[in-house]
């Protein structure tokens, strides 16, 4: 029993961060600083005006929501909040950064993403929280090898309050209180 009370103390005040979901969300894109950068689904990859706006693609197939205007690069966003970066063949050394924003279309605010694999890549990507809505990658760091590699990163939301074992125990003894000067008979 006591074995039990410790393992519910030390976890009941940590609470991991929550799964992002992006179903229903649109998506803003800039690569290298540039809306004309990021070519969208909902355009069909052509470099129109607004290329660089489209929603989640929530068809069974997958598929990347955006290309870079260059074609190195293919960006997914999965309903689960994970996205991939994709490349699409020999990458240079250079300045390869972009910017993704959610805008309102998010269920929750984000809080952090975190790396989830970057093994087929050397280096680490630059990942950045911009805020609530918006997320930064910078590429420049990263060794693609010889081409058609990925990574991954999860997007996530401020967890569910947990309370803090000593609030449940100081709740607990205010209602306990509070029932005992309940049942005391009135003095007289």
């Amino acid at each position: 029993m006591l074995e039990t009370l410790a393992v519910v103390a030390l976890t009941a005040g940590h609470a991991s961060a929550a799964v992002l979901p992006l179903q229903h969300t649109t998506i803003s894109a800039t690569y290298n600083g540039s809306a004309d950068g990021m070519l969208g689904l909902d355009q069909q990859f052509a470099p129109v005006p607004g290329s660089n706006i489209t929603a989640i693609d929530a068809s069974a197939t997958g598929g990347v929501e955006f290309l870079s205007a260059d074609f190195l690069f293919g960006i997914d966003f999965a309903e689960d909040g994970v996205m991939t970066v994709y490349n699409n063949g020999q990458v240079a050394a250079g300045a390869y950064s972009m910017r993704f924003d959610f805008g309102a279309s998010l269920g929750a605010p984000l809080t952090r993403f975190s790396l989830l694999d970057s093994a087929a890549v050397d280096g680490l990507p630059i990942l950045n929280l911009i805020d609530g809505h918006t997320i930064g990658l910078d590429l420049s760091a990263l060794d693609w090898g010889s081409g058609f590699t990925s990574f991954s990163a999860r997007l996530e939301a401020a967890p569910s309050p947990v309370p803090e074992p000593a609030s449940v125990t100081l709740m607990l003894a205010g209602l306990a209180a509070f029932a005992l000067t309940r049942r005391r008979p009135p003095t007289v």
